[in-house]
């Protein structure tokens, strides 16, 4: 899908004109800057590499130096590649693709990587109500996850099972976010509700 790179800022919220408040996340999108085309013939597919973000020369690798330099650019923190752009011959490498793709009111995909909670428990992890009460002589197992295993057949625990273990830094999607705010002049776009990750992580816009 076509879209562009961007940061999150944070959140806030901004009041309608019948006076409702709407809960927004704030993220500065763009300019996104085109490093290459993908082409049918040579790599068997259509697609459009965007660039976002600053880095310092001192932190690249070989071959990061290497492509930058070939391309005479300044080096770029984030590169993304975007499939499906309807103008994708009109396009060029060095181009700036900005928030003008986007309309106020239209739905899009956001991704980020989601904050990382660490190793958590079934209640926090899988939302468990826990084992209960401390009756019939149980102790210290109010949030405890209760029998995981079987009886003599199949005498094991289910791939799957639902058990404490590392919470969140995931690669996380929300569908059908409403754009309710563009501000083109400070490249800042206003979508309705929270976006996966932390103040100035970067994320994905996609149409």
């Amino acid at each position: 899908m076509p879209g562009l790179i961007g940061k999150k800022i944070g959140m806030t919220s901004i009041y309608t004109e019948d006076g409702s408040a709407i809960p927004v996340t704030v993220l500065e999108v763009g300019p996104c800057k085109v490093f290459s085309k993908k082409t049918v013939e040579k790599d068997g597919y259509k697609s459009i590499q965007l660039g976002f973000g600053n880095k310092k020369a001192k932190k690249l690798n070989r071959g990061q130096k290497v492509f930058f330099e070939k391309l005479k650019s300044e080096p770029v923190r984030v590169l993304k590649e975007f499939k499906n752009f309807e103008n994708y011959d009109e396009i060029n490498i060095g181009d700036e693709l900005k928030l003008d793709i986007f309309t106020e009111g239209e739905k899009v995909m956001v991704t980020g990587v989601s904050k990382g909670k660490g190793f958590q428990g079934v209640m926090k992890r899988h939302g468990f109500g826990g084992v209960g009460g401390t009756t019939h002589g149980q102790k210290d197992r109010l949030r405890a996850p209760g029998s995981i295993g079987q009886s003599s057949y199949p005498s094991r625990v289910f791939k799957g099972t639902r058990m404490a273990g590392r919470t969140g830094n995931t690669r996380t999607s929300i569908r059908n976010m409403k754009i309710v705010k563009i501000v083109p002049e400070e490249n800042l776009l206003l979508v309705k509700g929270a976006v996966p990750g932390a103040i100035n992580s970067f994320i994905e816009i996609n149409k």
